[in-house]
């Protein structure tokens, strides 16, 4: 189980297990925040109320905390849902619109005139109780230790997308897991302290081979958007209102939304740094009602307080209807705030980010064809790479299979344009994907093969009668020479 603290140092999480006595939980917010054993104080409200005592009782109020401290898999709430006597039949999920329904004819279109009939209704955010995923496995370190290696070497923000399977999370009652097997690094423009995206050419072709080995995008990876060393808030609301802009790009198809759709399994995850010196992990989907605001256009990041959101006002352009939150004030009484500013604790849910004991590779080549779009590091994907990549698979008496079941040389196979194979490359996907090498054996005897290893072979010559190939020695004149031929 997982708390939620939050001081004046910041936000903070504590581990805790179901038998976890309260003296023990002080101990540990005492060790996480740096402070003195007795010098402070834990609330279980915002308003100083409920204090919590150090004594050797469980923390069984943990169920009951606001927001509580498990979330409800979104199958197991269909079912709670279609449960009672009439099996669901007049359940309906309905999508919140933001904005004024068309075809309202008694009066002048906004902001000349608008009725009840027309006029979104108010929203009062709610901390959804359920999640449409409920945990994020990377298969293997390597995976995200390639991501990262960016970041170590500029110190610059990046991001990729996160391409694997959905697989029942067999720990949580109808629960989702999202299983990581790639990460796509689309062309972008990093700094320290912010990202840009360029249009990508090549991404119609990522979705389709990726789709060929049966996996699709289930996440967006970003690294790393907070202070190093600090911990002063889960997630901006910048990175919120990205969040919800590609949850609302991958929709989760349900047969209970008049729409056909309702909420989104597409999950962000942020790589940053702890007071340890260490990279975490963390998890995150915004709610279905931040999805709504956002795809409407109606929340803004504040630009000093990075943890505050701001609901926009109705203006002649567009009509904002109201957002509001529920808090207690500091006698513990309920209240009901204008969502101008916005704690977008109110928006998130945190989803656990896991690697497996024992790792799994959908991706079996040992070596490492190099990663697209980083020419900024000099790693460029050509045919020198890879004449040089194929070079080192021959000489490690590698499975043809092995050589070619590596997620970024077959997007440079498909999408290069010297000799793209985008319409001759499917028996050698389908072998990757069901990791059969005599598939992957019969397409090598392709004539598209025979060509790429020709390329490769004109690359390399292309490098023995450079000037200084004579200074070069006999090990690395014979990497240089004639093609060599894959073991079977």
């Amino acid at each position: 189980q997982v708390v939620r603290v939050q001081s004046p140092e910041g936000m903070k999480k504590i581990t805790l297990t179901k038998r976890e006595t309260a003296a023990a939980f002080l101990k540990k917010v005492a060790k996480e925040f740096s402070f003195s054993s007795n010098g402070f104080s834990v609330y279980l409200n915002r308003n100083k109320t409920g204090e919590i005592l150090s004594q050797n009782k469980t923390l069984n109020y943990l169920n009951h905390l606001d927001p509580p401290v498990k979330h409800m898999s979104f199958h197991a709430y269909i079912r709670k849902l279609t449960g009672g006597a009439d099996k669901g039949k007049f359940v309906a999920l309905e999508n919140i619109s933001c904005k004024i329904k068309s075809g309202c004819e008694g009066h002048p279109p906004w902001p000349e005139g608008i009725c009840t009939k027309c006029q979104p209704s108010a929203i009062t955010l709610n901390r959804q109780k359920y999640r449409h995923v409920d945990n994020i496995m990377f298969e293997n370190h390597t995976i995200a230790d390639r991501f990262l290696d960016f970041w170590r070497k500029t110190g610059n923000q990046r991001m990729g997308y996160l391409y694997g399977r959905y697989t029942e999370h067999k720990d949580i009652p109808l629960g989702i897991r999202a299983e990581v097997a790639a990460i796509y690094e689309p062309p972008q423009i990093g700094t320290q302290n912010s990202l840009e995206l360029i249009e990508d050419p090549k991404a119609e072709a990522v979705e389709e081979i990726a789709a060929k080995l049966g996996l699709r995008k289930v996440s967006l990876f970003s690294m790393p958007f907070k202070n190093w060393g600090l911990d002063s808030y889960f997630l901006s609301a910048e990175e919120c209102i990205t969040a919800g802009h590609f949850q609302n790009q991958h929709a989760n198809a349900c047969r209970l939304s008049p729409d056909g759709h309702f909420g989104s399994k597409f999950v962000t995850v942020v790589a940053t740094g702890g007071p340890d010196n260490q990279v975490h992990f963390e998890g995150y989907q915004v709610s279905n009602q931040c999805m709504a605001l956002v795809r409407d256009e109606c929340l803004l990041p504040c630009r000093d307080v990075p943890e505050l959101g701001y609901a926009k006002e109705s203006s002649t352009e567009q009509y904002i209807p109201d957002v509001f939150y529920k808090d207690k004030d500091k006698f513990g009484n309920d209240i009901t705030y204008l969502a101008r500013p916005l704690p977008v604790e109110y928006l998130i849910i945190d989803i656990t980010t896991t690697f497996p004991k024992d790792p799994v590779f959908t991706f079996s080549s040992t070596l490492r064809f190099p990663i697209e779009n980083r020419d900024a590091l000099g790693e460029t994907q050509d045919f020198h790479s890879l004449a040089t990549y194929l070079s080192q698979c021959f000489s490690s008496s590698s499975s043809f299979l092995d050589i070619v079941s590596d997620f970024h040389l077959l997007l440079f196979l498909v999408t290069n344009e010297v000799m793209p194979l985008q319409d001759s490359i499917g028996l050698l996907l389908d072998a990757v994907k069901t990791s059969t090498e005599e598939l992957a054996q019969t397409w090598k005897k392709s004539e598209q093969w025979a060509t790429i290893e020709q390329l490769c072979s004109e690359y390399r010559r292309d490098l023995w009668i450079m000037p200084w190939a004579a200074q070069l020695s006999p090990s690395l004149l014979q990497l240089c020479g004639p093609a060599s031929t894959a073991p079977s």
